[in-house]
């Protein structure tokens, strides 16, 4: 694997992982203690989040609305797709992915699906970062016709 290859899969791998820790924590299947080590240091202290309806939200906010929703949703599945690096330079990585959503209680539609771009930080050598971290994340609806087609077999 080449080291262009390697950063994809650990950027990949990075995206995979905090959005199952969503599934585990809404699902109430993530332990409480958990959420410093799997939530929030993997973020930029001054990480900006800006969600499909246009909130600009900051680590505090973000922390807080997801801490307090452990064991709200135990159907609340995601699958990641279509994960793309675009740039790198220096120690930033541009991606983009999919994030499809089943049963989500907080969106309308519950089953639905989002293109995100991330902003990542790579700690170390960017070649084989220690870790990639969050640093700016914004997110849009599919089209309404996409999302209609699914699929939200997971």
């Amino acid at each position: 694997m080449t080291g262009s290859d390697a950063l994809r899969a650990q950027v990949r791998e990075e995206i995979e992982d905090l959005h199952q820790f969503f599934v585990d924590w809404f699902s109430g299947h993530a332990s409480v203690d958990t959420f410093p080590d799997r939530f929030t240091a993997r973020f930029d202290a001054a990480l900006v989040l800006i969600p499909p309806g246009g909130n600009f939200l900051r680590l505090p906010d973000l922390s807080s609305g997801i801490k307090n929703a452990h064991g709200s949703n135990a159907d609340f599945r995601i699958a990641i797709r279509n994960v793309q690096v675009h740039r790198v330079t220096g120690n930033d990585v541009l991606a983009t992915y999919e994030e499809w959503q089943r049963n989500a209680k907080a969106s309308s539609p519950p089953d639905n699906g989002r293109r995100a771009t991330v902003l990542f930080r790579a700690d170390g050598d960017i070649s084989s970062p220690s870790r990639l971290i969050w640093v700016h994340v914004h997110e849009t609806w599919l089209p309404e016709e996409v999302m209609k087609k699914g699929p939200f077999d997971f």
